[in-house]
């Protein structure tokens, strides 16, 4: 026997998570010293001084576990968002709280429901532990389709995963569509609702916040990682009823998060002054953006996150300009992972850094029309 063979066959056909490539490596490979790295949906502010200074002084202490319990953090999560600790949940990033329900919840053979295009790091924790994925098709804007998700929901939905906004399209579903799509939700369906990139969404008028109104099924999902500017330390919390926090705690690692991403998670949300630098830089950048990219004739999906998803028109046409920008320092994301060859997505950074990728857009453009032109049906998968 090889040991292949003792690989669940489900696994063994998984791909694995490709992240946006690293500043140090494009630095190394292509010999520049100006980077901007706009793949990955980072803050590009940073963190909060209050958060450098938390984790600092942590330093101290790491010769000490971490507390199970993260009591002081849950106790200010409770107090903002006016919940019991009991209804808290933390992990490493939303994604290690994802793990953790797949634990839980999900046996193989599940039948788990979202959206086709969606995150693709759900994908991956559905399909690793066995479960039978069923997707929905998007509307022609490339918005999660409430009808279709009602159409395939039943009673042997044992999952319903929505990212609300979504990534990589930064679309959102609204607070009439999911009212309208949890009607046709068993109770005995766990609804997980991915808000990663709530902060930025909050203030759209008819976007719906989950801790606004409660269903006992749904499990929230929110993250220090994007807004918060701590990706690095990986942290983030979900909000559910007490029965499942329960499980999921029984499931969990005992010690994450770490001491550092604890302390520094406690900085981040003292910091309400950060929080909105960060989301005023990404509001103007965006819109400059947004712009930009109008101007060009790309016609850009209209987001409410800190990126903006384009098409290029082909899959040739996407590694052309996503290969062309690295070569003058720039990074994006390609969106081949979540089945969209013909789509790149930039995340919104700094001025100087959208300044780079603009002057360098500009330079590859002639180039890049000779050879493939621009897309008749832009919001067309």
């Amino acid at each position: 026997m090889t040991q292949k063979r003792l690989i669940p066959e489900y696994l063994d056909k998984l791909k694995v998570y490709q992240a946006g490539k690293p500043i140090e490596e494009v630095a190394r490979e292509k010999g520049l010293t100006k980077i901007s790295k706009l793949a990955s949906n980072e803050n590009p502010l940073g963190p909060s001084p209050y958060a450098i200074r938390e984790m600092t002084n942590a330093l101290w202490d790491v010769h000490r576990y971490p507390d199970m319990h993260a009591t002081n953090l849950k106790t200010k999560l409770a107090q903002l968002y006016k919940v019991e600790k009991e209804n808290i949940i933390l992990g490493s990033g939303s994604e290690g709280i994802m793990g953790y329900i797949a634990r839980a919840f999900i046996q193989p053979g599940d039948e788990v429901l979202t959206a086709e295009n969606t995150f693709i790091g759900f994908h991956i924790l559905a399909t690793g532990a066995g479960a039978k994925l069923v997707t929905a098709k998007r509307t022609e804007d490339l918005r999660y389709d409430v009808k279709e998700l009602a159409k395939k929901v039943n009673d042997n939905t044992k999952v319903l995963y929505i990212a609300n906004p979504d990534n990589p399209t930064g679309t959102y579903i609204t607070e009439h569509e999911f009212d309208y799509l949890m009607g046709f939700v068993p109770k005995h369906t766990i609804v997980i609702l991915d808000e990663a990139y709530f902060e930025m969404a909050q203030s759209t008028w008819d976007y719906p916040d989950s801790m606004k109104y409660r269903y006992d099924n749904v499990i929230t999902l929110r993250t220090f990682s994007k807004a918060y500017g701590l990706g690095g330390i990986r942290i983030g919390y979900g909000f559910g009823n007490k029965d499942f926090i329960e499980a999921l705690h029984k499931v969990k690692l005992p010690f994450e998060p770490s001491l550092i991403a604890q302390r520094g998670a406690i900085g981040a949300i003292t910091d309400y002054p950060h929080l909105e630098r960060s989301i005023r830089n990404n509001t103007k950048r965006y819109y400059e953006t947004l712009k930009f990219l109008d101007q060009k004739n790309f016609n850009p999906i209209r987001s409410v996150t800190n990126f903006i998803a384009f098409k290029t028109g082909s899959s040739e046409a996407s590694d052309y300009l996503f290969n062309k920008l690295l070569d003058h320092g720039v990074i994006i994301r390609p969106l081949k992972a979540n089945n969209m060859p013909e789509w790149v997505r930039v995340s919104i950074g700094l001025k100087e850094e959208m300044r780079h990728f603009f002057e360098a857009m500009e330079e590859i453009l002639p180039e890049y029309d000779e050879k493939f032109g621009r897309p008749e049906n832009p919001h067309s998968l």
